[in-house]
């Protein structure tokens, strides 16, 4: 079927202004990539699943531009002993990276692995698999031309995070990284990821965890207020395997993030978390598809917002449960705390379900401060603005408690804590 014109004139106009990568283990994958993205096209607001964001930033042939600035605080997870890997404008950094040597884990950039590489079996798989039954056509753009990222096999259990860091030292940089990651059977890793990375950027991570792999992601979106952002990530989970990520964004003109996962072995685990605080000209996506094809698995999707003077949030998420995925137990909630009456949340929760012996909820609210609980705390002696930030912080709360490690949970409520002094200021 032929593309509608605009969607087909917008999608030659930005493919026009790319160049693919050639040659090595991933050109088949990339052309691939570019033969689906030309069929499919990239998306607009009349897609099912972007009526709620306009995409238009994200897939024209001009770079919007967006200041650089100086960070006046450290930087996110700077206390946490782990491998840095620095990437400036899209481009891997070895100057600010650290040696990429880790106990049982072995990590090559994607721009210069050799030949014949693991990642072959799993680059731009996982992301075809995902574009079922929703297209994803900024993921498989990223897959056809991505330019660097890392590619990481984890053996055993690391004894340190690896830390992705995003540094965006030009107006005018378009980003597209790819990573991929392999975790091995019984091997264990965390992932953290931070930083503003671009003036517009495009990430794609594509995980594959064998049975009784664990890892575990965090990632924090950076503070600048121009940032233009859509990532895309790919789980596969293997038997009694474990996968759990959270996100914190703060600000941000537009970020699009999107989450695709599969349990496909029996005992698997799969936690999805967000928390975003966002002002003014702020819009916030999370659009999340898991989706149960075995027995006896466990998913949770906990998203929180804060948003005020006009901020825009948006939740789209989907439990899928095969018929043979008996005693599946799927969780989903998604609120939104509007600090004013010109913010907003649009949400659209799904349930979608095959199997017969399950136990699956979702839920949906948006609010404002609670009264009461402000009241309650003024009577204390506490002033209006710390009150509310200490009731914020607590509704952001069941979000940030996914992340399992308590050092980071601290480092997150204290970025969300800045973030509220900030705007009290």
């Amino acid at each position: 079927m032929a593309l509608p014109q605009v969607k087909q004139d917008a999608t030659d106009a930005r493919l026009a202004a790319m160049k693919l990568p050639e040659g090595g283990w991933s050109d088949a994958a990339r052309q691939d990539a570019l033969s689906r993205v030309q069929a499919m096209g990239l998306p607009s607001g009349r897609d099912e699943y972007w009526k709620y964001t306009k995409p238009d930033t994200l897939v024209q042939a001009d770079v919007p531009k967006a200041a650089t600035f100086d960070e006046d605080e450290s930087p996110v997870f700077d206390t946490v002993d782990r491998l840095k890997i620095v990437f400036v404008d899209g481009a891997f950094s070895a100057e600010q990276s650290d040696d990429l040597a880790l106990e049982h884990v072995s990590i090559d950039r994607l721009a210069d692995a050799p030949d014949i590489h693991w990642a072959k079996d799993i680059y731009g798989v996982l992301e075809t698999r995902g574009q079922t039954p929703v297209q994803r056509p900024l993921a498989t753009l990223n897959t056809a031309f991505a330019t660097d990222g890392v590619l990481i096999h984890v053996t055993g259990k690391a004894p340190k995070p690896i830390s992705l860091m995003y540094k965006h030292g030009s107006e005018t940089s378009d980003a597209i990284l790819h990573h991929v990651v392999k975790v091995d059977s019984g091997a264990e890793l965390t992932i953290l990821e931070n930083g503003p990375a671009a003036a517009r950027f495009n990430k794609c991570m594509e995980i594959d965890i064998a049975d009784g792999g664990t890892l575990h992601h965090v990632r924090a979106q950076g503070r600048d207020h121009e940032r233009r952002a859509a990532t895309a990530m790919f789980a596969r989970l293997g038997t009694e395997s474990v996968f759990k990520s959270f996100t914190l964004t703060a600000n941000g003109v537009l970020t699009r993030n999107e989450m695709v996962v599969e349990l496909t072995g029996d005992d698997a685990i799969a936690h999805v978390a967000g928390a975003c605080v966002g002002d003014g000209d702020f819009h916030h996506d999370d659009t999340v598809f898991i989706t149960h094809d075995a027995l006896n698995c466990e998913s949770r999707q906990v998203f929180k917002k804060v948003l005020r003077n006009g901020a825009t949030g948006v939740f789209q998420g989907k439990i899928l449960v095969k018929a043979d995925a008996q005693k599946t137990d799927g969780y989903q909630i998604s609120q939104s705390l509007l600090l004013d009456d010109d913010s907003q949340f649009l949400a659209k929760p799904e349930l979608e379900i095959y199997a017969d012996d399950v136990a699956c909820s979702h839920g949906s609210t948006s609010g404002a401060i609670d009264e009461e609980g402000l009241f309650y705390l003024r009577s204390r002696g506490i002033e209006e603005g710390p009150a509310t930030d200490l009731l914020t912080i607590a509704f952001l709360a069941e979000a940030v408690m996914e992340i399992e490690d308590e050092a980071l949970q601290d480092e997150i409520n204290g970025r969300v804590e800045a973030w509220l002094s900030r705007r009290r200021g």
